[in-house]
């Protein structure tokens, strides 16, 4: 009953959203060509120039200058995971000669469909271990606060260059922001028996989370060089991306490598025994299921198949984190619990309609039907569990069904990493709930929507002008606020800045939530009684209270 299981469970439903043709149409009719109108407009009154060139451990690159900006794409910080690494740890890049040309985004790592439905899917390869630079002009020498984006996109898909992520106007802001590519699906995440064996660690299945600490690891030996300062890094993400963020928090491989940590809808927080495919002697037997069902039977001939064979047969099934002995060797929720995490300030929260239509069908939800049809998808639940989202009629139920999905998933993976974080007492924790419905059209994908997963997106990065939608001056205005409140934190540890509605710290037990909406204020934690009844489920399967390890 975990949203461990969510993308497995709502993969079916992804698909059918993202790759409709008439969906897709639509989507394109009504929102997709104003975006590239708006970008083909970017591109004509910011024509790139030749610009500055940065030395790099491997080489020299040069990027291009648009718009006041430094931008640098495509840079490798790893070589290509091909051939005899496919599945295998990132390996350093091979050294070049001259000057490297930074001006073009590279493919995407291999997988079907997109993250963000009524996205274009990208242009994919293996070879796909990039990173993109935006930063303002003229800054080399200086030692600028960054930002490094981790994708979302359940596991199995995701860019580092959607135009939604692009740096353009938070580095316009004073920061630098990067982005980068980590390995996906079967490449990123297959777990196998001759896989752990071959590997000195003992350990197979996180390649793609290796991918992300290969990333960190090269900002914190070159982004100097660029004018960036590699003792003020701060990692975030949404979604799977935010996933990765508590696990970097919680890996010892990434001790050191950031300073700060942004989390927006997402966190591995349940207790693991919802999810016992985690576990890596699990993980492995999914993994030979999935080369049976493309016919193979070893991982010589798994490394022999072509790269979109790979993605065809149980590829889905392989699209999750494993614990193992070296990036992951336990839960993230006992290593906070412990202590032990990768100790920064944080800033967390999610969404007020996170399971609306592109997570939770609707349709045959009734009140006749609704525990049944929950444990079909969930297993029984306590009745307790149940009792808090009452469901006597079929608008409730409706209603129940949203909210059920939403704290599951979403709601209390954030509250309890705010309070794990707050107990320590070592670092500040800002919280926050997003209720803020953008103007999505009618006619498109997003229609009614409302504050749903993705939603804050736009505001964060600041992309409204990205879509030709009927924005309001309150869309602006907390467009604004929140970007500020993002780069000040990377800069700082700390969102407050001038002008911007005072953020108070969370304590774990207060009302200091910050709620993001047509008007900023703080309040308490919203749907605090379903979170407490989840609170004492995930307690009694963990066999001691929250904030205390689990027992061995």
């Amino acid at each position: 009953m975990s949203h461990l299981f969510w993308y497995e469970t709502n993969r079916a439903r992804l698909a059918e959203i993202a790759e409709s043709p008439a969906s897709l149409a639509a989507t394109r009719e009504t929102v997709m060509r104003p975006k590239y109108i708006v970008l083909a407009a970017i591109t004509l009154f910011s024509t790139p120039a030749v610009a500055e060139i940065a030395q790099t451990k491997s080489g020299l690159v040069q990027g291009i200058t648009s718009g006041g900006l430094m931008v640098y794409k495509g840079v490798p910080f790893a070589a290509p995971p091909m051939g005899a690494l496919r599945w295998r740890p990132p390996q350093p890049v091979v050294a070049w000669r001259g000057v490297r040309k930074a001006e073009a985004f590279a493919p995407a790592c291999m997988q079907t469909g997109v993250s963000m439905p009524g996205e274009a899917p990208p242009v994919i390869s293996e070879d796909c271990l990039y990173l993109n630079i935006w930063k303002p002009a003229g800054t080399r020498r200086k030692k600028l606060a960054v930002l490094v984006k981790i994708y979302g996109g359940g596991f199995s898909s995701g860019s580092a260059s959607m135009p939604l992520y692009w740096g353009d106007r938070l580095a316009a802001k004073g920061i630098m922001v990067v982005t980068f590519g980590y390995r996906i699906g079967p490449f990123g995440f297959l777990a196998h028996p001759e896989l752990t064996a071959e590997s000195p660690d003992h350990s197979s299945g996180n390649y793609g989370l290796l991918d992300q600490i290969a990333a960190l690891q090269w900002i914190k030996r070159n982004i100097k060089s660029f004018g960036g300062d590699a003792a003020c890094v701060t990692i975030v993400g949404q979604s799977a991306g935010a996933n990765s963020v508590s696990i970097l928090m919680a890996s010892p491989l990434a001790k050191g490598l950031f300073q700060g940590a942004i989390a927006e809808s997402g966190g591995l927080f349940e207790p693991l025994r919802l999810a016992p495919n985690y576990f890596l002697a699990n993980a492995e037997k999914e993994g030979v299921t999935y080369a049976t069902s493309l016919g193979v039977g070893s991982v010589a001939e798994l490394r022999a198949l072509p790269a979109d064979a790979l993605l065809r047969g149980k590829a889905a099934t392989i699209s999750h984190p494993v614990i193992e002995p070296i990036v992951l060797p336990g839960s993230p929720y006992d290593v906070f619990a412990a202590g032990a995490q990768n100790d920064v300030p944080i800033l967390v929260g999610s969404n007020a309609n996170e399971a609306g239509a592109m997570i939770t069908n609707l349709d045959g939800v009734k009140a006749s039907s609704f525990e049944t049809d929950i444990a079909k998808q969930f297993g029984q639940l306590p009745p307790e569990l149940l009792a808090a989202y009452p469901h006597a009629t079929d608008l409730a139920a409706r209603e129940a069904r949203l909210g059920f999905e939403r704290d599951l998933r979403f709601g209390w993976d954030v509250w309890a990493w705010a309070r794990l974080e707050a107990l320590t007492g070592r670092n500040t924790v800002y919280y926050y709930h997003f209720t803020k419905s953008p103007p999505f059209p009618h006619g498109s994908l997003y229609q009614n929507w409302g504050a749903s997963h993705f939603a804050e997106l736009w505001y964060v990065f600041d992309h409204l002008d990205q879509e030709h939608w009927d924005w309001t001056g309150a869309d602006r205005n907390l467009a604004g606020a929140m970007s500020s409140y993002w780069v000040n934190f990377a800069k700082t540890g700390n969102p407050n800045g001038p002008g911007l509605p005072p953020w108070p710290a969370f304590k774990g037990t207060d009302d200091n939530v910050q709620y993001l909406g047509d008007t900023i204020s703080s309040g308490g934690v919203a749907n605090l009684r379903a979170l407490e009844t989840f609170d004492k489920v995930y307690d009694a399967l963990r066999g001691a209270p929250f904030g205390k390890p689990s027992p061995p």
